[in-house]
This record gives structure tokens, C-alpha cells and sequence, in this order.
């Protein structure tokens, strides 16, 4: 996957990112969604295909927090308030318990809208604000984008179709 350099290129990473994610979602037995059998985001854990979206909502709803707090001129506490880039898998597992309660297809509705959300916001938005300038240490507010919409969209893809066919 080409790393996108302007809001044309974001857009259409994330649209073709997530439609061959939400391909390989629907593929998913609707008996195994719960079922733990993949490495989990912490050392020595196990997670289910239901774990692994709302992984991918807690992200996109994240992004959306932080471009909220960006537009009304408030600090971001990247990557979440009480949490530092090396407590990733403890974050994903307060998203497992965030979105637990959700039954798998409302899990795919919101990780849907979240998503609707953020590319409203990038088409709102212009290649000099997605990408002029430093947003987050070196990066651009297009590249943060990018790293937690497209690549972990990708990414679960690649580790849903290496469960299924641990599944076979």
C-alpha cells in the first residue's frame, strides 16, 4: 500500500482499505465472532474476530476525538489520556471492554459510521491542513490518519484471513 501524499490519495486509501476489510468481516461465521483464537494486542492474550473491530472502532474513534479537540483549538493527549504509545495493548484492551456489549452487527454498523465520520472530515478538510504541515511531532494530520484508519484496516484483514484459515 502506497503511503497517501494528498487528501485525493487518503480518501482513496481508506475507501479500498475498508471495503476489502468489510469483505473479509462478513465472511467471518457468525457463530466464531466471539470466539478467541488470535494473538491479542498484549503479550499472552487471546482475542476474537469481535475483539479486533472494536480495536478498530476504539482507533476510529480516537481519530475522530482528536480532530474534534484539534477544530476547537484544544491540546490532543496522543494517543489516548492516560495512556502512552508504549501501553498500546493495554488501550486495546480497554477498547475490547468499551465495545463488548455491542452485539456484532451493531460492532460493524459503528466501526461503519466511524469511518463515515472521519472521511466526511478529511473531504472537509485540504491538502494543506491533511498535509503541510507537522501535526504530531514529524508527522502530518493526513499521515496520523492514515496510520490508524488504512494500515490497521489492512492489517486486520491480513490477521482475519490467517485466523480463518487456522480455522479450516
Amino acid at each position: 500500500m502506497a503511503v497517501p501524499q494528498s487528501k485525493a490519495e487518503l480518501l482513496h486509501t481508506i475507501d479500498t482499505q475498508f471495503g476489502k476489510l468489510k469483505e473479509a468481516l462478513h465472511a467471518i461465521p457468525p457463530e466464531q465472532v466471539y470466539t478467541p483464537g488470535m494473538e491479542g494486542h498484549a503479550k499472552g492474550t487471546q482475542m476474537s474476530p469481535a475483539n479486533l473491530v472494536a480495536y478498530l472502532l476504539g482507533w476510529n474513534e480516537l481519530v475522530l476525538k482528536w480532530l474534534q479537540r484539534d477544530a476547537d483549538g484544544q491540546s490532543i493527549d496522543f494517543p489516548e489520556t492516560g495512556f502512552k504509545w508504549n501501553e498500546l495493548g493495554r488501550l486495546a484492551q480497554k477498547f475490547y471492554r468499551d465495545y463488548e456489549v455491542l452485539p456484532w452487527p451493531q460492532l460493524l454498523d459503528r466501526l461503519t459510521a466511524a469511518k463515515a465520520a472521519i472521511v466526511a472530515r478529511i473531504e472537509a478538510s485540504d491538502d494543506a491542513a491533511l498535509y503541510g504541515r507537522p501535526w504530531y511531532g514529524k508527522w502530518t494530520q493526513g499521515r496520523m490518519i492514515q496510520f490508524n484508519t488504512a494500515s490497521p484496516y489492512a492489517n486486520v484483514r491480513n490477521r482475519l484471513r490467517a485466523w480463518r484459515k487456522g480455522q479450516a
